[in-house]
């Protein structure tokens, strides 16, 4: 564990929850009322036709997460982003939740911020789509762009397929991309993109959260959606369509896979849990979930269909187990610009997760792997390397 990394994170929080005040007074935070958000897309937020498996049955999913930066993004990112794409070539792209972070001064800086992370799908023809984290609002108070504002600003990219989400239900952008099989007959895989909020609130029923998590955690609503929306391929396919769940906020579930625990944290209770769920990779800080259990993973496990679900968050969290059949696991940072293992092994673990599906193999979900920067011979040197905003593209504003 690495005890420098856990205080950086409340300091990222509390100067981030300050950021906010103004927000979550106006009622547009993540856990306020669902916003029954206008503007194109399906209305139960099932995403047909722009995801297809290839003439040979193979589909690959890359997961960049916390790539979180401001209008001068490092340029390692970028260099970390590039070199992923161009060495897997992915069919698809999640920036799974803290894009950027809350230094964006105005509308134009956190349009650059985002854009710099985008681009590089976009230059490859990649289809690329974002959820949402808790930092993703920071600036929001001074730029006038929340949530929704941002998937306006990236339905204008051309390989862009973010939809507004399903209707009044809490979050922005919830959403189930379909991947169409290669013969084009049926929904052979799912993607799962669920918008896990960002804080709690001060108080509820007038019960503040001291000892608790701050952070936030899907609502009931959420999971109902799930449910409907599963079900719904399931009947359209006459049978169950496998799948991936994305969201930035870890689920209870994934300490407790850690540790084949509820509330045992002892070396012994893990030894346990990598014999139990095949757990591989690092855990260098606690799994941040909100102060209450979503019950997501008990209404994965009842539907049968999600294979896995894995998220960010953490930035120096790696892991992947199997979870009662279900696997759970991190992406890595990938932005080089927030907080990471600290001093000379700062940037070890920037990186990002590779997904392979293959209709071939049963369940279509045949594993995961890990890319690092170092892989590729980018920098790890600490401190920051500021880059240059890159242009928007035409017809982008």
């Amino acid at each position: 564990m690495t005890p420098s990394a856990p205080s950086r994170r409340h300091l990222l929080r509390a100067s981030a929850a300050a950021a906010a005040t103004g927000l979550a007074a106006a009622g547009t935070a993540a856990s306020a009322a669902p916003a029954g958000l206008p503007g194109p897309g399906p209305k139960d937020g099932i995403v047909r036709d722009a995801l297809r498996f290839r003439e040979d049955g193979t589909f690959t999913v890359v997961q960049f997460n916390d790539t979180q930066d401001g209008p001068a993004t490092d340029r390692r990112t970028i260099a970390l982003q590039e070199a992923v794409l161009d060495d897997v070539a992915p069919d698809f792209v999640v920036l799974n939740g803290d894009v950027i972070d809350g230094s964006p001064r105005t509308a134009l800086e956190a349009k650059q911020a985002l854009n710099n992370v985008v681009r590089p799908m976009e230059d490859r023809g990649i289809a690329w789509a974002l959820t949402f984290g808790n930092h993703d609002e920071d600036s929001s108070g001074r730029t006038g762009l929340d949530e929704a504002a941002y998937l306006e600003f990236v339905s204008q990219y051309r390989h862009n397929v973010n939809s507004t989400g399903a209707r009044h239900i809490t979050g922005t952008g919830n959403q189930v991309l379909t991947i169409g099989s290669a013969s084009g007959n049926r929904d052979a895989f799912a993607l799962w993109l669920l918008d896990s909020g960002r804080y709690a609130p001060e108080q509820i029923a007038g019960q503040d959260f001291e000892g608790y998590p701050g952070w936030d955690w899907l609502r009931p609503d959420q999971v109902q959606w799930y449910l409907g929306a599963s079900a719904a391929l399931e009947k359209r396919n006459k049978a169950l369509v496998p799948a991936l769940a994305f969201q930035h906020i870890a689920l209870w579930e994934h300490r407790f896979m850690w540790f084949a625990s509820v509330d045992g944290r002892s070396e012994a209770d893990h030894a346990r849990a990598v014999e139990k769920h095949s757990i591989v990779g690092e855990r260098h800080e606690d799994e941040c979930p909100g102060p209450f259990n979503s019950g997501m993973f008990a209404a994965m496990l009842h539907r049968g269909d999600v294979k896995g679900l894995f998220v960010g968050h953490d930035h120096i969290n790696t892991y992947v187990g199997d979870y009662y059949g279900i696997q759970l696991g991190y992406a890595p940072g990938t932005g080089f610009g927030t907080y990471g293992l600290g001093g000379a092994e700062d940037h070890r673990l920037r990186g990002a997760r590779v997904f392979h599906l293959d209709e071939s193999v049963e369940g279509v979900y045949a594993g995961t792997e890990l890319r690092f920067a170092a892989d590729y011979g980018i920098d790890l040197s600490a401190g920051g390397q500021p880059g240059e905003p890159a242009d928007l593209p035409d017809g982008v504003r």
